[in-house]
């Protein structure tokens, strides 16, 4: 469904800021009826990504095909695919769910008899139906989540793309909307691709694609990436982390890596984290205010794969050998 090939986009300078490479020869292929997530750190290239896939920003160099279509030259083919849920609202507030679709079905060419075809199509699965007459601003944040996506869904996308769509939710809300889209995806095989901080969010997907720094460091199923860092790892936690984290390299020889006030041992040996937690704790109790071992998530995957703070990852393919014994 979406086939990205050594996509560059390079920001000009100006009088204040240097030239800045946002995406540096990027290729990422997200298949039809997929949920991908698309994670990495502030400045990464997401969000110019996902500016290029809607068609807002023309890249430097490579190329966007969208079901088949060229983005670059023939980009109304390949938007005619695509329904689009951006991180800031794109609803009239002052309208209510009712005039919002409808606008949204006039913009699109959608007659208002085929429109009102379509409702319960767009909204059989959301909780609007009685509140059609209501303004956008009298809604929760939950149900103004829930009027965007069925606005996408009016058109009958093939492809949805969806820029942390969660953001501002509260947690019951947050949860109520993904279920919905994860229904919605697998009933129809609409293909999803969405940006979030959130890794929770994550485990929901088919796959999950991290960038950083414009280039593409993972892109697999929650569960490969997780065998990346083995089965366990020992996290202690200290006021003095970077110094404790350097005398377990020097004295013990381990790899130890420090996100925050953590150091994190991914390292394990084949008895488990156990000894190694008896190890380090019987050493450096004065150090640690806590420790424990832990099965590795996504967010330790993030972590490890961008070098969050002064974690100084391996390269991928390392804990993928280890992990394949």
């Amino acid at each position: 469904m979406i086939r990205v090939s050594n996509l560059t986009h390079i920001y000009p300078a100006t009088r204040r800021t240097p030239a800045r490479t946002a995406l540096d020869r990027l290729s990422l292929a997200v298949e039809a009826g997929e949920f991908c997530i698309l994670s990495g750190p502030n400045g990464s290239g997401k969000s110019t990504l996902f500016r290029i896939l809607c068609g807002m920003t023309l890249p430097s160099a490579g190329s966007v095909e969208i079901a088949g279509h060229d983005l670059i030259r023939d980009p109304a083919a390949a938007r005619a695919r695509m329904g689009v849920v951006f991180q800031s609202p794109a609803v009239d507030k002052h309208l209510s769910v009712i005039e919002n679709l409808r606008l949204h079905g006039r913009l699109h060419g959608i007659g208002r008899r085929e429109a009102a075809a379509r409702l319960d199509d767009a909204l059989g699965w959301s909780e609007l139906r009685e509140r059609l007459d209501d303004r956008v601003i009298a809604l929760s944040g939950g149900l103004a989540r829930q009027l965007e996506l069925a606005k996408c869904l009016l058109t009958r996308p093939e492809l949805l793309l969806l820029d942390e769509p969660t953001t501002g939710l509260d947690p019951a809300s947050r949860r109520q909307f993904l279920d919905a889209l994860e229904a919605i995806q697998r009933a129809r095989g609409v293909t999803v691709l969405m940006t979030t901080h959130i890794f929770a969010e994550a485990e929901r997907a088919d796959r999950v694609a991290i960038v950083k720094d414009g280039r593409l460091l993972a892109h697999a199923a929650p569960d490969s990436l997780r065998a990346m860092l083995g089965r366990e790892m020992v996290v202690a936690r200290g006021r003095a982390a970077g110094e404790l984290a350097g005398r377990i390299r020097a004295e013990l020889g381990l790899a130890a890596y420090v996100h925050g006030d953590e150091v994190r041992l991914e390292e394990t040996a084949s008895g488990g984290g156990l000894p190694l937690l008896e190890r380090v704790l019987g050493r450096y109790r004065d150090q640690i205010d806590s420790i424990a071992i832990k099965q590795p998530d996504l967010e330790d995957v993030f972590i490890h794969l961008t070098g969050r703070g002064d974690a100084r990852p391996r390269a991928p393919a390392e804990p993928m050998r280890a992990a394949a014994k």
